[in-house]
């Protein structure tokens, strides 16, 4: 095995090891069942595939050609599936969350955006229901992967789906860490990190790539109300509701939430960037 082999597997192991560290901690205090977890949230990430201004949204948009076909894995309600078919051919969007699918078709319906192809299943696994393959020109992974163990094989057929480049929208630390300040103060433990932006270059550059970065702005996620705000960080602290860690956490949450731009959010705002990767895949 080359060094450059043993570089790169180094680095997915790892990833592997902070995913797989990750997901034990949680199943050891979870209170809830397990199941589709996106399902009674998939609203939060609805959003209007016509708006402007957003960072993220412009770094791709500057990435389309009319002519291309993009695929999106891990679509979820189409945050950006729905802006990116407005200015490409063909999306394919895959999906694993039902009620992440059923949000996304709700939007291609709303909107009239007949030029997405939604796949349910879990990346590469539902490959086999992209027989035949598409051709595409781009992959893309937006806030997907974090907790993907196998991360080399992921990786890999991402690139292989693509005749073009790879692109991933990514933090530097994971969104579901929002939720990080308070497992010392309800599970008496700190929330083991999940690998992130950081992680992702350096293993891309272990794999003999040569991603770009380009940084950009991130607003703090907020919530209509202090029910959907305390509903979400219940869910990434695995409690359940009523229950007696959930007493505790519903009682010093005041002190941590305030009113910011019309909605509610953590008082203290999230330390960080947003990355938006971009590899090619030819030079490969």
């Amino acid at each position: 095995m080359s060094p450059a082999v043993r570089a790169a597997a180094r680095r997915a192991a790892e990833w592997a090891d902070r995913v797989h560290a990750n997901r034990v901690q949680a199943e050891r205090v979870r209170e809830t069942e397990s199941g589709d977890h996106y399902a009674p949230v998939s609203n939060l990430f609805v959003a209007d595939p016509r708006r402007t201004g957003e960072p993220a949204l412009d770094a791709l948009v500057a990435m389309t050609r009319p002519e291309d076909a993009w695929l999106d894995i891990g679509a979820g309600a189409g945050r950006y599936a729905l802006p990116l078919a407005l200015r490409v051919r063909e999306v394919v969007a895959v999906e694993p969350s039902g009620g992440m699918r059923r949000a996304l078709r709700a939007g291609i319906d709303e909107h009239g955006i007949a030029n997405v192809r939604v796949v349910p299943g879990t990346w590469p696994e539902s490959l086999h229901e992209l027989d035949p393959l598409p051709a595409v020109d781009v992959a893309l992974i937006a806030h997907v992967g974090y907790d993907i163990e196998a991360i080399g094989p992921f990786l890999d057929a991402m690139e292989a789906a693509t005749r073009d480049r790879c692109v991933a929208v990514m933090t530097d630390r994971s969104p579901a860490s929002v939720a990080d300040p308070f497992w010392p103060l309800v599970h008496q433990e700190a929330r083991v990190p999940l690998p992130a932006l950081p992680e992702l270059v350096g293993l891309l550059r272990a794999r003999g790539r040569r991603p770009r970065v380009e940084h950009v702005d991130r607003s703090p996620r907020t919530f209509d109300s202090v029910p959907a705000l305390t509903s979400f960080l219940r869910r990434q602290l695995f409690i359940a509701e009523d229950g007696e860690k959930d007493v505790h956490f519903r009682a010093i949450l005041p002190e941590h939430i305030v009113r910011r731009g019309g909605g509610w959010t953590l008082a203290e705002r999230p330390a960080g960037s947003l990355g938006v990767v971009t590899w090619s895949v030819r030079a490969t």
